[in-house]
């Protein structure tokens, strides 16, 4: 450690850069970020992305824009050296997405760097490398017209930076929603992702944003979608999922300002206030641009650029939710039959107040029908009587040593009483009544048999006609990073081409639930910020949980046998009185409270 003696000094430059790549220069997919936006800032009309080992070994950007001179391929590698902007008035009026100069040099001082590049009008192309900050080689070099960026061995002279990276497949995901990001904001512009040589992406330019979304995420992901439109001094354009699809879990949102990624707390509290909130706390799936005037937006706030400020944020925030309420208004909102609430049923003679009864018109009186003749007229039927259903025999529970210990047998026998309209079963047990919820049951039997170990192919239940589902980019890489737990659970689940699987098996437990479904609930759930916790184990059980709220569907109606079954499963089970998601699966009653509330004590 240098001595600190209180003087002021001038950090070296070498210094000076790796502290910037500190803030531009997070991991791989920032590299990424960089180098895209500063093609499309050139002009380019097809860009080509290579990554290697999560962007560890390699990144690369290739564009066909505008190129370089010899002396500004070389001037680049300085620090504030940029062509956007030429005095501090245009600050204030940005309208590209790279300005500061940071980027080019803070990557170079921490990788192995090499540019490769040649204007339209000039006759041979040059190259230039750079080994940690060092500049290596300038010479000609004979290229096609654009820009070749090629960065190796990201971190190679900062070991405590590099051992921060994460695993591949979580680094290669964040470059994928890089790649994402700045496809959807630029539709005119052709782009292609190559992952370790495999092509993951090979999009031509589009014609419009509809055909951008459609090409990325996939025709059932765009026709969710309802069409967001607004002209005014703040414009408001893109797509919103209907109310009624929008799932109360995690959806992805992109949000662009003048055609820059980017957040801003008006832009999200104006689409939370907008949007519906029948549903609970929905976050529907966004693909949204606003645009206004650059001077009055500060895009100059974040060091990586990722957040914005508005001079006047009540007027964007008043545009964007005028759009959507707009948007969601002009269509009415598609509610699956599987979530529409059923019309509750009035049981017989009960009162209905007179405010529920509308008024009906005026109508001619009919006369009363002709009295049948006496002969003719049915016998009346006596009245009901209810007979007391014969008594079911007690279940008595024989719980083995392993599935459930004495501290968590919750009884010793017990007996079906009734499947209330409610949706609850009702059982008496030697100790008391119990209330059991039939859903988180469910829920938490489901998740037992999913973490049990050893399972056996008993457990598989092979799909006659396997499912072929497509994923959103960022849904798709956390299904592809947990391929090896959903295996160990029952799935049989393969890549099947860009962001799409095929499913050939699935846990018996499912029944009929839609396997598409639940893997989008697995990739949802795992999007929550708790699921990113570390640990294998933590993250196969953050899974069955996902599994077991979807096998569990809707509570089901039950019968004696079937309600039965149920609660002897549920008493079996290691932890039989919550769901995995800390739900009460069941309430009691002890017969000493019951006597106590009745005075029979």
């Amino acid at each position: 450690m240098t001595p600190r003696d209180g003087h002021v000094r001038v950090l070296p430059i070498h210094v000076a850069n790796k502290i910037a790549a500190g803030e531009v220069v997070e991991r791989p997919a920032s590299v990424v970020k960089e180098l895209v936006e500063n093609s499309i800032d050139a002009g380019a009309k097809n860009i080509r992305i290579s990554a290697t080992q999560g962007g560890r070994k390699l990144v690369s950007v290739l564009d066909d824009g505008c190129g370089m001179s010899r002396d500004d391929a070389v001037l680049s590698l300085e620090r504030q050296a940029t062509s956007k902007i030429l005095d501090v008035g245009d600050i204030e009026e940005i309208d590209t997405l790279g300005f500061r100069g940071e980027a080019i040099p803070s990557i170079a001082s921490v990788s192995r760097f090499a540019i490769t590049t040649r204007r339209r009008d000039s006759d041979e192309g040059v190259f230039v490398a750079v080994n940690a900050g060092t500049l290596a080689e300038v010479r000609a070099a004979g290229c096609p017209p654009g820009t070749l960026v090629e960065v190796r061995d990201l971190f190679c002279n900062v070991p405590a930076r590099r051992k921060f990276l994460r695993a591949y497949a979580t680094e290669e995901s964040h470059i994928r929603r890089v790649f994402t990001v700045h496809a959807l904001a630029h539709p005119s512009i052709g782009f292609s992702l190559y992952l370790d040589g495999r092509e993951a992406y090979n999009i031509a330019p589009a014609a419009s944003l509809a055909e951008r979304v459609c090409d990325l995420f996939g025709p059932q992901f765009a026709e969710s979608m309802l069409e967001v439109l607004h002209e005014g001094p703040v414009s408001v354009a893109g797509y919103i999922e209907k109310p009624g699809l929008a799932a109360a879990t995690r959806r992805e949102q992109y949000v662009f300002v003048n055609s820059r990624p980017a957040s801003a707390a008006a832009i999200a509290y104006a689409m939370k206030e907008a949007y519906p909130k029948r549903q609970g706390d929905t976050r529907p799936g966004t693909v949204l641009f606003v645009t206004l005037d650059p001077s009055m937006v500060d895009v100059n706030v974040h060091p990586a650029k990722r957040e914005v400020r508005f001079r006047d944020n009540a007027a964007v925030r008043d545009a964007v939710e005028t759009a959507i309420r707009k948007a969601i208004g002009a269509a009415p909102a598609e509610v699956p039959a599987a979530v529409r609430p059923a019309a509750p049923a009035i049981p017989e003679n009960h009162a209905v107040p007179d405010a529920a009864i509308p008024e009906k018109p005026d109508l001619p009186v009919s006369p009363p029908p002709p009295a049948l003749p006496a002969a003719a007229r049915p016998a009346e039927s006596p009245a009901p009587v209810f007979a007391r259903p014969p008594e079911p025999a007690p279940v008595q529970i024989e719980f083995a040593v392993d599935p459930a210990s004495s501290a968590t047998r919750p009884w010793r026998w017990f007996k079906y009483l009734a499947f209330t309209e409610s949706g609850y079963v009702l059982v008496e047990t030697d100790a008391g009544i119990v209330t059991v919820n039939p859903k988180a049951a469910l829920e938490r039997i489901a998740y037992e048999k999913l973490c049990a170990s050893g399972a056996g192919t008993d457990a598989v239940q092979p799909l006659l006609v396997p499912e072929v589902v497509r994923f959103a980019p960022p849904e798709a890489a956390r299904i592809r990073a947990s391929l090896g737990e959903l295996a160990a659970m029952g799935f049989a689940v393969e890549e099947f081409g860009r962001d799409t699987f095929k499913i050939d098996a699935a846990p018996a437990i499912l029944g009929g639930a839609s396997c598409e479904g639940v893997l989008a609930t697995v990739s949802r759930d795992l999007a929550e910020p708790g699921s990113r916790r570390g640990g294998a184990r933590w993250r196969e059980e953050a899974i069955a949980k996902s599994v077991a709220k979807a096998c569990s569907g809707a509570a089901p109606a039950l019968d004696a046998a079937s309600a039965e079954k149920l609660v002897k499963e549920l008493a079996a089970c290691r932890m039989p009185y919550v769901s995995p998601r800390a739900k009460p699966t069941m309430i009691f009653t002890s017969v000493r409270e019951l006597d106590r509330k009745f005075g029979r004590e």
